[in-house]
Order: C-alpha cells, then structure tokens, then sequence
C-alpha cells in the first residue's frame, strides 16, 4: 500500500500527516498521537503506515502526529522535543529504580499550556476534515498520553476514544472531577509490570479512577519496561476497526 507523509503546522504545532495515496477526500476517523519527553517530533509516526496496512478501510483513516512544543536542545537531546519540562536527573534516578515517581496530586508547570496548544491543533484538524470530536481518537505514548488524557477529559467534548501508552495519573482531583463527565468514553490503556519510569501502580490507580468514573477501560498489563508491547498495537487496531465500521 502506498502512504502519503507530509509534515506541516497546523495551529501552533508542527504535524506529520499519514494516509494512504488513494484518500482523496476527507476520512471517516482520525487518530491524534503524541509523542513523549524527549523524543524527536516522529518518534511515533512509523505507527501509522504500520496500522493503516493491517485495515481493510484504509481509505478512511488518517493519522497526525503532532510534535511537542518545546525543544531540548539545550538540555543536551537534540532533536528532541517536550510536552513539558522535567527534570533529568529525577528521571535518571527513576530509570535507575532508585525513585518511584508518584505525580497523582501534580499539575505539572506548562501542562495547560500544552493542553491548549494541542487543543487549539485538534480544533485546525476538526475545520480541516469537517470531522466532530466524536471522531477523533486522542491518544499517546508516556508524556505524550498524559497530555491528550488531560484533553480527552478536560476539553470542550469527548473524543471517539482515548488511548494511553505508559502514561500515569497527574492532577488527580480535576481529572477525576471531569472524567465523571465522560461516561462511556472508551479507554485503551497499557503499562508494563517492570516500568521504572512510572509506576505500575500508578497506572492501575488512573485505570481505577477512570473506570470507577464510568469510563469503559480496556486494560492491557503485560510483563516489560517502559514501551509500547505487541499486544497494544494489535488492540489498538481492533478499536480502529470497530471505529471505522460504525
């Protein structure tokens, strides 16, 4: 199958667009994914050809990949990009298992911003499709899924979906505020066991708040590091199916 790439801005991020050639007009389902701290802006954008290849309506899906706001080029990464900033040397002792990182009662500092920047990019890719949020799939990887469940929750409307790779539970209070109002939004959501970034039972406790919430959450523990496993991306494309044949 042949894909179609381009990178361009549309709001205030930079997007790379995936879809096949024979799209030729607006698609029927879109999928948002954001990347994480420090990785460069198409860190995940090798997923999209991947996923469109394994669907039988490829012509309906497109994917955009936004890439983060700020860059880290002074802090020694470059190339790579921040939803927002943390500090390395917390993150290195986290790697090293040497600290377990619980942010459940944290709004990180430049967290809003980035909801908004990326909020304001998803309502340009609304305009641009002619698509409701209702069909767009908000998802990511670590930083980058804390970001879009922070949209997913807080934003003007649900979106069709919201996917959660290694993500964790920030601002604890206002998303389970909000996610009361989510009721049956779908959540696919996967952690590894042996994470030494964020903790595994930090996911279970986002995954107990979202579900208690009302959320229909479709946990995937599997036994690894911090990583997206075989068993989300084939999960993923299942969502996408059922998605596309509505």
């Amino acid at each position: 199958m042949n894909i179609h790439h381009e990178a361009r801005s549309i709001g205030p991020l930079t997007c790379n667009v995936i879809k096949s050639e024979s799209q030729t007009g607006s698609p029927d389902l879109v999928v948002v994914m954001c990347h994480g701290f420090g990785a460069p802006g198409d860190d995940l954008v090798g997923l999209g050809p991947e996923m469109i290849s394994q669907l039988d309506q490829s012509d309906g899906l497109r994917f955009y990949f936004p890439q983060a706001p700020l860059s880290l080029l002074e802090m020694g990464i470059p190339g790579g990009r921040a939803w927002w900033m943390l500090d390395l040397e917390m993150l290195a002792l986290a790697a090293e298992g040497k600290l377990e990182r619980d942010q459940r009662d944290d709004t990180p500092e430049g967290l809003v911003s980035a909801r908004e920047q990326l909020a304001e990019t998803v309502a340009e890719i609304q305009k641009e499709t002619g698509l409701p949020m209702s069909r767009i799939v908000l998802g990511g990887f670590s930083q980058g899924s804390m970001v879009t469940t922070d949209l997913a929750l807080l934003g003007d409307e649900a979106p069709a979906a919201l996917v959660i790779y290694s993500g964790t539970l920030l601002c604890q209070a206002e998303w389970k505020q909000a996610a009361s109002d989510r009721e049956s939004l779908f959540v696919l959501q996967s952690h590894g066991r042996q994470d030494p970034i964020l903790p595994f039972r930090v996911a279970e406790d986002l995954r107990d708040l979202l579900s208690h919430s009302g959320c229909d959450v479709q946990f995937l523990p599997f036994d690894g590091p911090h990583t997206i496993p075989q068993i989300a991306f084939e999960e993923t494309i299942n969502l996408l199916k059922r998605l596309l044949s509505e």
